[in-house]
């Protein structure tokens, strides 16, 4: 018997973006109805040979094959009519439009949008029984929880007829819970016989969900795998070309004096919703606390009136012995800085870096008044800026390591790794850290754990805010637990567990273990 042909196979796919060789003749073969990941460092080429697969690009050179047909995919209807969608890390949904609204957009089948909708209710609801996906058709996409908006996500791929999905880290806004009901739905898909291309930074997600994985280095297709014949430690050499410690070593934490205090904080958006609703707690020199919680529930909030991006509607927070201004004039982020408070904002493209601009002109933004950047009062020295950026992109291993590249063309995890490199090196009394390894490859997060704890270990004080329980639990001595703009409660991390963690971000509380603040 004639085994059938791949669901996917890509022969010596190469492109280029000027002189950054993104992928190089890459060939790799996905068998249809099997989970299949792909892992590699930032920078390896895994979203471009993706975007590829989905039309967003089109390669240089190489050959598509869609089911032992070969497939021409010169734009993303193509690629759709090929049967391929593609879920992203950050969901396509307008959130002011109802579920089935967002589920026939670009797909209507007419210019009467009635029947279009009346279509598309029935075969929600039915492809919701399949599936296990329900999901209210007329909900607010707004008002959904971030499970339920991918779930929509996943709706509108199967709405389309697609046979093969690309998921691109998937379980980055997700509580334990949500990751492992989509986990049950992407079990239930591959046992329909769709074929699911899973892009993860997390090892133990691709060992618990996948069939084989890929493994890409530097544009490169290094390896193919069975899962259940490789291990996280051998797939963490094989993306970085040496051993990596999956967690890094932490000696007990050594506490001094308190650093941050904070007291009763609240905070009220533009809209008139409050986002902190009385938030206390306190970090102490040579101490990390993390505060886990589901993207949404008041932690961006926290560390932008920290970090003086937004104002505070009342509380008390003191550095140290002295009270920072949350409402006036000196309220801002230089303010902040000059008092040894540095930042790392959760979303680096938005709050951390200009896309334009050039590696070095970013390394220097919010410290160009630093003495060593300034010739004089008014003028900078633009090659003390450039010669620093090429050092600390060195230090952090930021690829490529040109300053004068735009940071628009760096990979996300990259640009991560340029306001990292900004913030942490100037050794700053209390470290803000927001998602500091959102997809960011293994190598690096093991380095930006070494740095954060070096940090810790040199006597300053981390506000670690992460929806990674894996990096709260590994690097925390102490963890809060966010819900609906409030601290739910505290925990020591040798005294609990993903599961209690979990039900207090669902907003579950039960009886406290661990310390408190």
């Amino acid at each position: 018997m004639i085994p059938p042909p791949p669901a996917i196979e890509l022969k010596g796919i190469s492109k280029a973006f000027g002189p950054v060789q993104a992928n190089t003749d890459i060939t790799m073969s996905i068998a249809r109805g099997t989970i299949h990941g792909i892992v590699g460092e930032n920078g390896a080429g895994k979203s471009t040979l993706m975007s590829i697969l989905y039309g967003f690009y089109k390669a240089d050179r190489g050959e598509i094959f869609i089911n032992g047909k070969l497939t021409p995919i010169p734009d993303s209807q193509a690629a759709i009519r090929a049967g391929i969608g593609m879920v992203h890390q950050h969901f396509k949904l307008v959130d002011n439009f109802p579920v089935v609204e967002n589920v026939i957009l670009g797909a209507e089948g007419g210019v009467l949008l009635r029947p279009s909708l009346s279509r598309a209710r029935r075969v929600l609801t039915k492809l919701a029984a399949e599936y296990g996906l329900e999901v209210d058709p007329d909900a607010l996409i707004g008002t959904l929880s971030v499970g339920h908006q991918q779930r929509v996500e996943i709706l509108k791929q199967l709405y389309r007829h697609a046979d093969i999905l690309i998921l691109d880290e998937p379980t980055g806004v997700l509580t334990p819970a949500e990751a492992d009901q989509l986990f049950r739905i992407l079990q239930r898909l591959k046992d329909e016989g769709k074929t699911i291309i899973l892009i993860t930074h997390k090892l133990r997600e691709i060992m618990d969900i996948t069939d084989s994985v890929s493994v890409m280095r530097r544009g490169k297709m290094t390896n193919t795998v069975k899962t259940a014949q490789t291990s996280p430690s051998q797939l963490a050499r094989m993306m970085v070309g040496r051993k990596v410690l999956l967690r890094v070593g932490k000696s007990p934490a050594n506490p001094g004096a308190a650093v941050l205090n904070v007291q009763d904080l609240r905070v009220r958006d533009a809209t008139g919703v409050d986002r902190l609703k009385g938030v206390s707690f306190q970090i102490h020199a040579g101490e990390i606390l993390g505060i886990a919680g589901v993207a949404g529930n008041g932690q961006t909030e926290l560390l932008e009136v920290l970090g003086g991006m937004i104002p505070a509607r009342s509380g008390i927070v003191t550095l140290k012995t002295r009270k920072i201004d949350l409402t006036g004039r000196q309220s801002d982020g230089r303010t902040r800085r000059a008092r040894g408070i540095a930042h790392v904002p959760e979303d680096r493209q938005d709050k951390g870096l200009i896309m334009p601009f050039e590696a070095w002109e970013n390394i220097a933004f919010g410290y160009h008044h630093d003495p060593k950047y300034q010739a004089d009062r008014i003028l900078m020295r633009p090659a003390a800026i450039k010669a620093d950026c090429a050092g600390k992109m060195a230090h952090y291993d930021v690829r490529p390591s040109k300053p004068r590249l735009p940071a628009r063309n760096f990979s996300g995890g990259n640009q991560q790794k340029l306001v990292v490199a900004r913030e942490m090196d100037h050794a700053p009394d209390l470290l803000l850290v927001g998602q500091p390894t959102r997809g960011v490859d293994i190598g690096a997060i093991e380095f930006i754990h070494k740095r954060i704890l070096a940090l810790r270990d040199d006597g300053k004080a981390i506000l670690l805010i992460s929806v990674e329980l894996d990096e709260i639990m590994g690097l925390s001595d102490r963890i809060a637990v966010m819900f609906d703009g409030r601290i739910m409660g505290e925990r020591l991390p040798e005294h609990t567990c993903e599961h209690e963690l979990g039900l207090l971000m669902a907003g579950i509380t039960g009886p406290e273990k661990g310390g408190g603040a």
